[in-house]
């Protein structure tokens, strides 16, 4: 008996998949700077010059998503120091000495203190604007109970690996 043999794999009209994107690409637009959609959703998160993945050249500056997501990310952690939910030397890494130091002082003299034990802390829409390809400036509304505050600072690519850092802290 032969059986004649067919290297080609049967496909389905009804059974072809394709590929959807990732939830943050799709609410974002799902595409890189170039245009160009990622094969693999965990492309458009990967960090920059890393093997075989595509992201942004070092020194060339965040996209626009990418300066709105690292602005949110850094004020959330930021309005967690200020109300005293996280240690300020969390951010020592991430600040510069004279961020630092406006920081420390700001936490010292209570600039988002809580009305109570309950107040948690809500914060607003982050807005953020890029003077510069290396720099960001956002602001916050946090409301704590009844109390609105206004947090602003400002990010700087610094160094030879072009790490993201605080230069400058307002609250109000």
């Amino acid at each position: 008996m032969t059986a004649s043999l067919n290297t080609q794999p049967t496909t389905h009209p009804t059974t072809h998949l394709t590929a959807r994107p990732h939830r943050r690409a799709r609410a974002t637009g799902g595409c890189d700077p170039a245009g160009r959609h990622p094969r693999h959703p965990r492309a458009a998160c990967s960090a920059p010059g890393s093997a075989g993945r595509p992201g942004p050249a070092p020194g060339s500056g965040p996209a626009r998503h990418d300066a709105g997501v690292l602005a949110a990310r850094f004020a959330h952690q930021l309005v967690e120091v200020l109300t005293g939910a996280r240690p300020s030397g969390q951010l020592m890494r991430h600040t510069s000495l004279d961020g630092y130091g406006q920081l420390a002082s700001l936490v010292r003299a209570g600039a988002l203190r809580r009305g109570g034990p309950a107040d948690r802390p809500r914060l607003g829409p982050v807005h953020d604007r890029s003077p510069s390809p290396d720099a960001v400036e956002a602001c916050v509304r946090v409301d704590l109970g009844r109390r609105h505050h206004m947090v602003a600072f400002r990010l700087e690519q610094r160094g030879p690996a072009g790490q993201w850092q605080c230069t400058a802290v307002e609250a109000r």
